[in-house]
């Protein structure tokens, strides 16, 4: 049974590891001067040379944070890997520094790893697929953005690395007892979708508190990270006339060469399934149907969809989809009309009785603060029927409004809203 997060969760995980005894005297103070300047051959590398050249005993000390399949974690194409640690260190070692290991190196797995040094550095490195939608690396900053170490000191298409001073970036400092705490905050940009009734995004956000702690001679880890978990939907409406149905389809195209889109309308989801659970752009197979009919010359005419964040049809916020039977054109991933024609049904049914779309998941956006929201997300249409001769009930798109022929033409009174149930968006990261 799917399960429904609709809450901000915060996580904390630490690790204390010890890189020596801790000495009788007291906490060291703050140097006056700048820390030790980074080493030209620090910065972490493909397999070509060593990461972080510094005595063994001075390897990083971090966590693991994230929850999740450590093997999923670790499947790096070999032209991604990044090398993490000091080259030549066996299994344990490079578990203990939270990275992975496939018998022949240590390398950054697909997560966002903070380590501190000994010698008062922070090194993050961000993998893109930290998130689902894939993490845009370019759009990573830190408390203070503008620092002159403050961006990647190394980059792939896979993995954006981060080294800087603990006292650089922004960097919040505070003395605790026996203790000095330096923090500093990761956070991702996303592009925000602007309509006439509401906001979206169908970006990652990703946002991270991390900590280096220094207690006598060890080094310590603290990282915070921020999730969010937002949410849409199917239902069915019915009025005296017209009995339609709004429902997702859940088929998959498990053969090659097979159409995605043709097997998607295979299966559909049952009551039990609900609330459907999606990732931010995963696609979301809908179809409308109208039920209890069997003149083949009636078409279902779709108006307008959308979708917003209750059951019923009428609330704010509201993101179009479909404008008179056309994708909504402000919309950066355009909904996707699917073709009916009988190829797509069994022998029997009325493929004039069925409208299919597809479009991408996405969450709703606080006008305000521009933070994405935790709110179930529905879908809705308006529809109606229209009785003609072949080809007068076609919608066409090309032109500002859709275009029925006016020859034999006959519409329903007034316009059917059907709605589906819930779906809810989550983070394949953190989902059970």
């Amino acid at each position: 049974m799917a399960l429904q997060w609709s809450v901000v969760c915060l996580v904390a995980v630490a690790m204390l590891g010890c890189l020596c005894d801790r000495p009788a005297q007291p906490l060291p103070q703050r140097p006056a001067q700048p820390l030790p300047q980074r080493p030209a051959q620090t910065l972490p590398q493909r397999p070509a040379q060593p990461f972080l050249q510094k005595p063994a005993q001075n390897i990083p000390q971090q966590i693991p944070y994230t929850k999740g399949d450590t093997k999923q974690t670790c499947e790096v194409a070999d032209k991604d890997k990044v090398l993490c640690g000091l080259s030549g260190i066996n299994t344990a070692q490079c578990q203990a520094i939270s990275c992975c290991f496939d018998g022949r190196m240590c390398f950054y797995g697909k997560t966002v790893t903070v380590q501190c040094t000994k010698d008062g550095q922070f090194v993050v490195v961000v993998s893109r697929d930290a998130t689902q939608p894939k993490l845009e690396l370019d759009s990573i900053s830190l408390l203070g953005a503008n620092g002159a170490h403050c961006t990647p000191v190394g980059t792939t298409s896979a993995f954006a690395i981060y080294q800087f001073k603990v006292t650089e970036c922004g960097t919040v400092v505070t003395e605790e007892p026996d203790t000095i705490v330096y923090e500093n905050r990761m956070s991702s940009s996303y592009v925000v979708g602007n309509g006439p009734f509401g906001d979206i995004t169908r970006d990652s956000h990703y946002d991270l508190l991390f900590q280096c702690w220094y207690t006598g001679t060890s080094v310590e880890t603290l990282i915070i990270e921020v999730r969010t978990y937002p949410n849409p939907n199917p239902v069915v409406s019915v009025d005296a006339v017209l009995n339609v149905e709004l429902r997702l389809a859940n088929g998959r195209c498990l053969s090659k060469g097979c159409d995605e889109m043709q097997e998607a309308y295979t299966s559909y989801y049952t009551v039990a399934d609900y609330p459907v659970t999606k990732v931010l752009r995963d696609p979301v197979y809908a179809e409308v149907r109208i039920l209890g009919m069997t003149d083949p010359n009636v078409v279902l005419i779709l108006e307008q969809c959308w979708a917003n964040t209750y059951p019923t049809g009428e609330s704010l916020p509201r993101w179009d989809l479909l404008v008179n039977g056309c994708p909504y054109q402000d919309d950066r991933y355009l909904t996707v009309p699917i073709r009916s024609d009988s190829s797509y049904f069994p022998p029997g049914q009325f493929f004039s009785h069925y409208k299919r779309f597809l479009f991408k998941m996405f969450t709703f956006v606080d006008p305000t603060s521009m933070v994405p929201l935790q709110e179930n997300v529905y879908i809705h249409c308006s529809v109606t029927v229209c009785h003609a001769l072949a080809g007068s009930c076609e919608q066409r798109c090309n032109r500002q409004r859709r275009d029925l022929s006016a020859q034999g033409q006959k519409k329903t009174k007034g316009d059917v809203v059907v709605s589906s149930q819930k779906v809810i968006m989550i983070d394949p990261r953190f989902y059970d």
